[in-house]
Parts: structure tokens; sequence; C-alpha cells
């Protein structure tokens, strides 16, 4: 352990993000620049799981893209500037923008399906997402078409019926673009999305996936960010949530002291419950909070930035996490593909890219400018006092 604690010290801050920056785009760069090409579809393998539904075909490209985005929208959403960052920033932000274009355009090669199977409003939701997390560099310079094309591509996935769980929030979170982005968007959905989930919630920063309790990352990969990112949009409409949101973001900040715990002295976290093959995107909801600058005043910025950073450090360079052409393969710990359930496919697995939200923090800002800091696990297992948890 004290290897590991010397060599996170001779990380100073500005390299740590150079390797969070640098492992972002070894996820993206592939799914961007093949769908700047209009040849995802033709580039992009699709490895499925031994117990695949189908062959996924159908589904896996707009998965890929609207996950990846999704994650890299804060980043993005810092825009170009003159450093070396800024100028990945502004190649990344063209080629995303191209992957809108031709993801939308029923014309393009790669003119992704919004409305055959269930799936698509999944990923119709991390696509608004991505929109809705970077509003001035990936929807305000779009052309009209392309805007018009996004919020038909959108508006299809209506007749896409959701699962009575977190797929409410699908549901809501493509209305919560629309309203920003256009008009028509249907209230019912929106409210009675986000009055299930107030129901739904459990205690101590925990909802429900539908009325039962599950061990899993769901709280994570998509229902409290979700439910943050569509109250904040309501509110900036000018439909009246603050109260709501304000007790949503507090139990948000519970669930993210709960992550900050998860995360072991060597970067590890429990395999519990399903889509691990997500692998670091299971700490989105930490990451948001701490993009919002809203961790708990007992976390130090620094140690998310230090335990996210061994967490991901892990799991990207396991061997076999990437195929011998960059594309993400399945697994949780380099290539396990029978940890994938029936609905995992390439595609699927760029939902750890919401790990990086972090990214869309200044760089001199305390996440990024302050020394390392260990993690609440790192503190107590050396010996170290800690503040006492209790149920919020």
């Amino acid at each position: 352990m004290k290897a590991q604690d010397n060599a996170l010290k001779k990380r100073n801050p500005e390299e740590v993000r150079k390797y969070y920056v640098s492992s972002l785009l070894k996820i993206a760069n592939p799914v961007l620049q093949a769908l700047s090409q209009s040849a995802l579809r033709e580039k992009m393998p699709v490895e499925k799981s031994p117990d695949a539904w189908d062959d996924r075909t159908h589904v896996t490209y707009l998965e890929a893209f609207g996950r990846l985005l999704s994650g890299m929208a804060p980043w993005l959403e810092l825009g170009p500037d003159d450093t070396s960052e800024g100028k990945l920033r502004e190649k990344y932000i063209v080629l995303a923008r191209k992957g809108i274009h031709n993801a939308t355009d029923p014309e393009s090669a790669d003119f992704m399906n919004f409305t055959q199977d269930r799936q698509p409003l999944v990923d119709a939701a991390f696509l608004a997402q991505a929109l809705l997390r970077a509003p001035n560099q990936l929807w305000e310079p779009l052309s009209k078409t392309t805007k018009e094309n996004v919020i038909k591509a959108l508006k299809s996935t209506r007749q896409i019926k959701p699962y009575y769980s977190n797929w409410l929030l699908f549901s809501a979170m493509v209305e919560a673009a629309i309203l920003k982005f256009d008009t028509g968007a249907d209230m019912f959905r929106l409210e009675m999305s986000l009055n299930k989930h107030m129901e739904w919630y459990l205690g101590d920063g925990i909802y429900g996936d539908g009325p039962n309790f599950h061990w899993d990352y769901y709280n994570s990969f998509v229902i409290q960010p979700m439910m943050l990112d569509i109250l904040k949009t309501m509110t900036e409409a000018g439909i009246d949530k603050k109260r709501d949101f304000k007790v949503v973001l507090g139990r948000a900040k519970r669930y993210a002291e709960i992550q900050e715990r998860l995360i072991s002295p060597e970067g590890t976290y429990p395999p519990i419950g399903r889509s691990l093959a997500y692998r670091f995107g299971a700490f989105q909801l930490l990451s948001q909070i701490a993009l919002w600058q809203e961790l708990p005043e007992e976390i130090e910025p620094a140690q998310v930035r230090s335990a996210l950073y061994t967490v991901i450090k892990n799991q990207l360079e396991a061997e076999g996490t990437f195929d011998q052409d960059g594309w993400l393969q399945i697994g949780f710990y380099g290539h396990q593909p029978n940890i994938g359930e029936g609905y995992i496919s390439t595609g699927s697995l760029y939902l750890c890219s919401e790990a990086f939200l972090v990214l869309g923090l200044k760089p001199d800002t305390p996440f990024w400018a302050n020394p390392p800091a260990p993690w609440t696990q790192k503190k107590i297992w050396s010996g170290n006092p800690i503040p006492i948890d209790h149920a919020h």
C-alpha cells in the first residue's frame, strides 16, 4: 500500500488531469472518428455476451454514441482555448457535432435506430442528456436541419413504452431536452416520472428501481443523475421545482458520500448487481456531485479526484479492456464476456465515460488544483481518523 501511496503522491494534479483527459479520449476516439465519417456501422465490432438476447446490431450504435457523449459533454462544454487541452476539445467538439448530424440524418449510412425495439429510448435519453449538459457546444452551433433531425429523432421515441422502473426517467429525459430546445414537451411524462421516483425513495440516499430495492449501481448509472438533470432543466424553464430539486440534491449528496466510501484503499469496489460491464460508470453520481461542487463538507474534492483516478486506472489498464483496434470489450476487469447480461454489447460499454463528468471543472478549481488527498477507506485502513458515518 505504501508503494501505491508514493505513486499517487508523485502524480501531481496537472498530470492526473492529463491522465483523465487521455483516458477519456482513448475511449472516445474510435467511436467519434468512425461516426464523423459515417463509418461507425462499418467499423465498430459488435461483441455480445454468451446469452445475448439477439445480435444487438439494431441498438448498439446509438448506445455507444449516446452514452459516450453524455459523459464527455461537460468537458466539451468548456469550449476551445489556446491550451493543448483546449485544442483537443476543439477537435472533439467538431467530431461530436458531426456525429450528432450523422446519427440523426436519415440519409446517413450511420442514421441510428430510435424506434425499433425498446432499447433506443434508453440511449436517446443519454443523447438528450449530453445536449442538456453541453448546450453551448453540442446544440447551439448545429445547423437548422440537424436541430430539426435531432428533435424528430427524440420525439419518435415517444412510441416506446417504458418499463415501470428507472426507465420512466428515460422518457422524462427526452422530454426535458424537448422542453429546453423545442416546444410541446409532454409534461405528464416529466411529472409522472419524477413523482414515481419520489414515491420510490427508500431512505438514506437510495431510491428503489421501481417499487423494489435493487443492490446494484443503478442509482448512479441512471436514477439520481437523470433526476438532477431533469429537475435542473425544468427549474431553468421556469417550472417551480426548486423544492423538489433541493430534496433530490440532498439525497444525491448522501449517495455520493456512500459511493466515496465504497472505494477500497487499492481503488477497487464491490462487483454487486447487474450491468457491471459499465465498469467505472458506476461512479457517475459521485462525479456529477463533484462537478457541481456539492460534495459533503467532510469530503475534500482532491480525495475524490485521487479515488476516481485509481479506480479508472485499475480498470482501464487491465489487459483485455480494449481490443487491438481500441474498442472496448465486455468485462469488469479486463475481458470477461460472461459478465455481460443479455442486453450487453459493445455499445453498452461506453457508459463508463460517465465517470469523467468532473472534467467539466476548470483546471484551477480545488478538485483539480489541490494536492493529492487520501480517500476515506485509504485513511481508515492506514489507521487514521475518519468522520463518523450516519444515515440521512
